[in-house]
């Protein structure tokens, strides 16, 4: 099981003339959450079980291929702790950012993802300027609490 590292930013506007390399759509939803937590995700024509352990910047993370069939079965105990997004890459001094903008309820949120090979890159790495402030460790924006819990208040209108 490698260590996923990662630094997340907030993201005001995605830049207009930004090289994007890719876009998926991606739905997911939570069996298990906290430290220890369970996600399904269909992302294109893929349906993924990922199991993550661990918060900050630095995380265990084992992601496997899961058949259609179990997917569809596994789906509705999602209920209640779903979200979903368009998944953007485009290259950054330092990496590859994965940029997700949400949709439905978490409409006008955009946050940006960084992973690192090691923690020292993840921490000399200087994000550009079109990243706003860090959310890295931030529970409130993890993945798993928008699902359940919507926007931070912050970002409430």
């Amino acid at each position: 099981m490698a260590p996923e590292i990662e630094r997340k930013f907030l993201v005001e506007q995605v830049p207009p003339d930004l090289e994007i390399t890719s876009e998926v759509d991606i739905a997911q939803g939570y069996l298990a959450m906290g430290d220890q937590q369970v996600r399904l995700r269909r992302q294109a024509d893929a349906t993924l079980l990922t199991a993550k352990r661990g918060h900050g910047i630095v995380r265990e993370e084992v992601e496997v291929l899961l058949a259609r069939a179990a997917f569809e079965e596994l789906w509705p105990l999602t209920e209640g702790q779903r979200l979903a997004k368009t998944r953007l890459t485009t290259p950054v001094k330092g990496g590859m950012a994965q940029i997700d903008v949400y949709k439905g309820r978490l409409a006008g949120l955009i946050v940006a993802e960084v992973e690192f090979d090691d923690t020292d890159s993840a921490h000399a790495f200087t994000p550009p300027p079109w990243f706003s402030h860090e959310l890295s460790g931030d529970g409130r924006y993890s993945n798993q609490r928008l699902a359940v819990e919507g926007l931070p208040a912050e970002l409430r209108a």
